[in-house]
């Protein structure tokens, strides 16, 4: 066993903005196979699409109308196991969004429910709770015959009953249907949210929403979750290859969300509590102690993320580009596994002035600052943009941002990412910190020291050895450098 996922750096493709592969404006999975080599190339181990089923498209593919083929707006099942086995021919390993907390409105399933069949598969009651959505209003919508159902998020999602054993049945039979076609494992969307306690409690306030992730809420991370989690290991350790679990778990301590990841349930969860963590030596210092400390307690890998499809860019959040290639730094350097956002390694900004008829995001109906639009802007290939009429437009600044552009500049952020892709896979050992100027981070893992300058001015580190790879002068004011040392500092 390589337990290859263990130190991975794994590519999240967002299907419908990274690359169209027939010319009609959005993403597909055409493109991501003819991107293959340039994934490949950047030196990522794994790649994770989001989803790509058939869908009304309500929440840009979260809202799964069916499980088991390719929405023709992405292409064909024949292009999805092409991608499969393409991706395999050249050393990547591919990840796949699953979305088990909800369906689609138009899943056949929900169909059913609305003629008033079948609906324990679904939550329905006489009377709804005071539960709110994440996408903001309440969490239930009456149907014609007088009853509600639940929706954590947008009206067109229910959510489903995991206490309904043909729910459980029919998710097992999914997993085996695209293991069986070859994929290495499966990114589950909003894995703390499927069991909700039976007795549906009020919470008794409005706002509820700014708990996830640092309070209790009574619809997320409930215990029943992990027995959900322990099947779904056993189907995965049950084919050859190390296929892989990961959770999108939003948890209120960094001891809960390690309980995802006990050896018997999934492989790793994302790392939300290093995402928001600002540009502060001492609170990143603390964040990194803790994720370390509670993954380790269960055996499990800490993964790292800098940002997301959900999330504003790193590069918006921390200020400035070159804050954003130092944390790119200080990240790959981590023990664990790293997540890299498409165009990360471009050092996109967030798109924070698109027209507001071209918003799309129903997250935004909650707070308009909130929509996730601008991070998902399309990536751009070349200083034209590479892209036809692309779905949301490419500023035409990024044109010094594209990939043509910074192909081949040593100075680019690009090119930075590739040569510490190829770094890090010779890095090895647990982090030890070292003593350092107030506002800077100092690290070594084997023979590498890490220092990182989160001040506004220059430090002096004093570290004596060979330079592998820096973000900006060494020492220079949010800068990140890696030497290999023979004497640590």
């Amino acid at each position: 066993m390589t337990a290859w996922w263990r130190n991975a750096v794994i590519y999240q493709v967002y299907v419908r903005s990274f690359a169209d592969g027939d010319g009609d404006g959005v993403g597909d999975l055409i493109g991501v196979r003819d991107r293959l080599p340039y994934l490949a190339r950047l030196g990522v181990d794994a790649v994770w699409l989001t989803p790509f089923y058939p869908s009304p498209m309500a929440d840009f593919g979260y809202d799964v109308a069916d499980y088991r083929d390719v929405d023709p707006l992405f292409g064909t099942l024949a292009d999805a196991k092409a991608l499969i086995d393409e991706a395999h021919d050249l050393g990547l390993r591919l990840i796949f969004d699953i979305v088990p907390n909800h369906t689609s409105s138009a899943h056949p399933w929900f169909q059913e429910a609305l003629r008033g069949e079948n609906r324990d598969r679904y939550i329905f009651r006489d009377r709804p709770n005071d539960w709110e959505s994440i996408f903001g209003g309440p969490a239930w919508t009456q149907v014609e015959d007088g009853q509600w159902y639940l929706h954590l998020f947008d009206s067109s999602q229910p959510d489903l009953n995991w206490d309904n054993q043909e729910v459980r049945a029919e998710f097992e039979s999914i997993l085996r249907f695209w293991l069986d076609l070859g994929v290495d494992g499966f990114r589950v969307d909003v894995a703390h949210g499927m069991v909700k306690p039976r007795d549906l409690p009020d919470i008794g306030h409005s706002g509820q929403t700014r708990l996830i992730g640092s309070e209790p809420v009574p619809y997320f991370d409930n215990d029943g979750v992990h027995d959900i989690h322990r099947a779904w290991r056993r189907i995965l350790d049950s084919y050859p290859g190390e296929r892989v679990g990961v959770a999108e778990a939003w948890a209120p301590t960094p001891e809960r969300l390690a309980l995802y990841v006990r050896p018997d349930e999934l492989h790793q969860a994302f790392n939300f509590h290093y995402l928001f963590t600002p540009w502060d030596a001492a609170e990143l210092r603390q964040v990194i102690d803790s994720s370390l400390a509670t993954a380790s307690s269960v055996g499990a890998p800490t993964t790292w993320v800098l940002s997301n499809h959900d999330v504003k860019r790193h590069v918006t959040r921390y200020g400035s580009l070159a804050r954003g290639r130092a944390a790119a730094l200080l990240t790959l350097a981590l023990p664990g596994s790293a997540y890299v956002y498409q165009g990360e390694e471009l050092g996109l900004p967030e798109v924070l002035d698109l027209p507001n008829d071209l918003l799309q995001d129903p997250q935004r109906l909650r707070d308009p600052d909130s929509g996730r639009d601008g991070c998902r802007v399309p990536l751009p290939w070349t200083r034209e943009s590479g892209w036809q009429d692309p779905w949301l437009p490419i500023p035409g600044d990024w044109a010094s941002l594209s990939v043509e552009a910074q192909e081949g500049d040593p100075g680019s952020t690009l090119e930075l990412y590739r040569r510490a892709l190829r770094l890090r896979r010779d890095i090895d050992g647990e982090l030890v910190w070292h003593d350092s100027p107030e506002g800077t981070l100092v690290f070594s893992r084997g023979d590498v020291v890490c220092a990182v300058n989160l001040t506004g001015e220059a430090v002096d580190f004093g570290v004596e050895g060979e330079l592998l790879i820096a973000s900006d002068v060494p020492g220079a004011a949010d800068s990140a450098a890696w030497w290999k040392v023979k004497c640590l500092p």
